[in-house]
């Protein structure tokens, strides 16, 4: 952050968007944790610190007579435990923008901090609307996007504000700032072999990425849902996997992409399968291209499991996104825990590893192996996004159209 906040009032797009459960108390607060050494600098530095976040989707998730859920998505929830995470008071505007939310804006000193209400309480938050944003400009002098997780978004708060702001009174927050270093260091002149472990359910939410991969990469590793229309691109049978029909073609391109790149690509060897998507389903072991009847791979067997972490273990760069099977089901949790063990383990021998996207940042988390890997993504989607070559809204109207 290259801005002195001194005797400056700073408007700080934060990702407050933390799970409250039914007494509204803050069930994982890693998001606001994660943005306090910006607050705390600019406060340090003696500036003001206006923040402003959403939290949920109140707009589609009305009360039944169709007004807004104010008491369920208000950010005065977070107002306790961010003054004692901040060691300050935090005032709090029940208004985004209005009369209470100037006069608070206006009235705040040198130290203080003020917390906007729920931008996503205004429509004009999501349609990137003009005139939320010059209100929203007109609190501060300086404007500060730390929001990476919302940086994909061209919303009011996160991309038009900055519009309102020359080149020397907008930057990013410490958080954006390493979200952008730590992608940057996969993406661009990597130590190499790079090895790319991409999971999740479906072959289609993650095309572009795959893509990308496969251009970037040395080895792609796929394990996941996905992994059973890669498996039937081959000729293999899967049973009741789940398997993107109207994928298998393209699986079966992306397969020849590999293999004309000379990239490796890694499919699980075998599989653990079920005989229903349930816990306590009947259980076993099968070569991933067998599996027939009723029987459905959710999990990664230990043969896939062991070569896996083989090709972990001699990568230098390694690139962690979607888990290997039914990770929040415990029996089917193993592969992804074998697969996040090895990232640590590679990562202790010297290897950079990021970690993004929500299942697979939930294992590390799980395994208290976050210290273990080099950096854990805030952002799924940007993250996903920033990987796939695409300009992100939130970054591009901070850096200008200069560069």
């Amino acid at each position: 952050m290259n801005i002195n906040f001194k005797n400056k009032k700073a408007l700080v797009r934060v990702d407050f968007n933390v799970p409250l459960n039914d007494k509204y108390d803050i069930t994982d607060d890693t998001r606001i944790r994660a943005a306090l050494p910006t607050i705390k600098h600019i406060l340090a530095q003696g500036g003001a610190v206006i923040l402003m976040s959403h939290l949920g989707r109140p707009q589609k998730k009305l009360k039944p007579d169709g007004s807004l859920d104010r008491e369920r998505f208000s950010l005065q929830h977070l107002v306790q435990h961010l003054s004692n995470l901040l060691g300050v008071g935090v005032s709090f505007s029940p208004q985004t923008m209005g009369k209470i939310a100037m006069l608070m804006a206006d009235d705040l000193k040198s130290g203080e901090v003020l917390l906007l209400e729920n931008t996503r309480f205004e429509k004009g938050e999501k349609t990137g609307d003009q005139d939320f944003a010059r209100r929203l400009a007109s609190l501060a002098d300086v404007y500060v996007n730390d929001a990476f997780g919302t940086a994909h978004r061209a919303h009011a708060s996160t991309t038009t504000v900055a519009d309102f702001f020359d080149q020397d009174h907008k930057c990013f927050g410490f958080l954006l700032e390493s979200e952008l270093k730590n992608a940057n260091r996969v993406l661009h002149n990597p130590a190499r072999p790079l090895t790319a472990i991409v999971g999740g359910a479906k072959v289609s939410d993650k095309i572009l990425l795959l893509e990308k991969l496969i251009e970037l990469a040395d080895n792609v590793v796929i394990g996941g849902g996905m992994a059973y229309t890669f498996v039937r691109a081959q000729g293999g049978t899967t049973g009741k996997s789940l398997v993107e029909e109207d994928k298998i073609t393209l699986a079966g391109e992306l397969l020849e992409k590999a293999k004309a790149d000379g990239t490796k690509l890694f499919l699980p060897h075998d599989s653990v399968i079920a005989d229903a998507f349930k816990a306590d389903a009947n259980t076993k072991t099968l070569a991933s291209a067998n599996i027939s009847g009723e029987w459905m791979g959710l999990d990664i067997g230990e043969q896939a499991r062991a070569d896996f972490a083989d090709v972990i273990k001699h990568s230098k760069t390694i690139l962690w996104n979607g888990p290997m099977g039914v990770f929040e089901m415990p029996v089917f949790s193993e592969g992804t825990k074998a697969v996040a063990m090895a990232v640590a383990d590679a990562t202790a021998q010297g290897a950079f590893s990021l970690v993004g996207g929500g299942d697979s940042v939930a294992a590390v988390n799980q395994l208290n192996l976050a210290d273990k890997v080099s950096y854990v993504s805030t952002g799924g989607g940007a993250m996903l996004e920033l990987l796939e070559g695409k300009t992100l809204p939130g970054v591009a109207a901070i850096l200008g159209s200069g560069e």
